[in-house]
Parts: structure tokens; C-alpha cells; sequence
């Protein structure tokens, strides 16, 4: 049996009201949605860690060390990681992926300007009955 893939859309916030730099919370989805505004880009992430349920609403959006020889440090990724601020677990803002391991994963959702209003959208695969 296939599966049937259905799409849900919710008008978050206007951008005027997350200016870049800036994060907030909107309930979309049955759910609390951590939404972040980095230099003009929006991200959209559920709210709870997958550690402990940490607000990720709260966590810093920054870079983070990168791979390298003994005594050297090399930071990357500036903008792109999302540091859970009770336990300071790491993940790509629009993957959800965590950095130490891809398998776990903080839940994502697609999120775009339309005609100034920041829109987040959730696909799901559903079999049919």
C-alpha cells in the first residue's frame, strides 16, 4: 500500500515581529514551535529538546568547532547550529540532526516568508485506511 503524503500550513508570526537575531515560541501543529530569525532567514524547530525537553527557543544560534589536528581549533558553521541551553547539545538548525550523532534528531518544520508573514508548513505520510 502507498502512502499518502498531506501538507499543513500555519500563518506563525509577521517577520516585522522577529527582528534578525531574535527567537519566540508559536503554537502551530498541536505543538509549541521554537522560531528563529538569523540575519534575515527563518528556522522553525519544535520546542523541546530530544535530551531532556530543554526549551530550544532559549538556545543560542552560533558555529561550532570543527574537526582538526591535535592543538589546533577550527570554528565553522557560524549561524547554522543550535545549542540547546540546558545541556548544550548541538544541532543543525535546518536539518535538526544532532552534531555528535545523525540519528538523533530534534523535530523540524519548513519555514518561509510569504508577503511578510513568516509560514511554517509540516508534511506528513499518512497510509490509507
Amino acid at each position: 500500500m502507498s502512502s499518502h503524503v498531506t501538507t499543513e500550513r500555519v500563518v506563525a508570526l509577521p517577520l516585522a515581529d522577529l527582528p534578525p537575531g531574535t527567537s519566540t515560541t508559536v503554537k502551530a501543529f498541536g505543538t509549541t514551535v521554537a522560531v528563529f530569525n538569523v540575519e534575515g532567514r527563518v528556522f522553525a524547530v519544535g520546542n523541546n529538546c530530544p535530551h531532556h525537553g530543554g526549551p530550544l527557543w532559549h538556545g543560542r544560534i552560533s558555529g561550532t568547532c570543527l574537526p582538526s589536528r591535535p592543538h589546533e581549533y577550527r570554528y565553522g558553521r557560524e549561524g547554522r547550529v543550535l545549542t540547546c541551553p540546558w545541556h548544550g547539545w548541538e544541532f543543525d538548525v535546518e536539518s535538526g540532526r544532532a552534531l555528535f550523532d545523525p540519528s538523533v534528531r530534534a523535530k523540524v518544520y519548513e519555514a518561509r516568508v510569504e508577503h511578510g508573514q513568516i509560514v511554517l508548513t509540516r508534511r506528513r505520510s499518512r497510509r490509507p485506511s
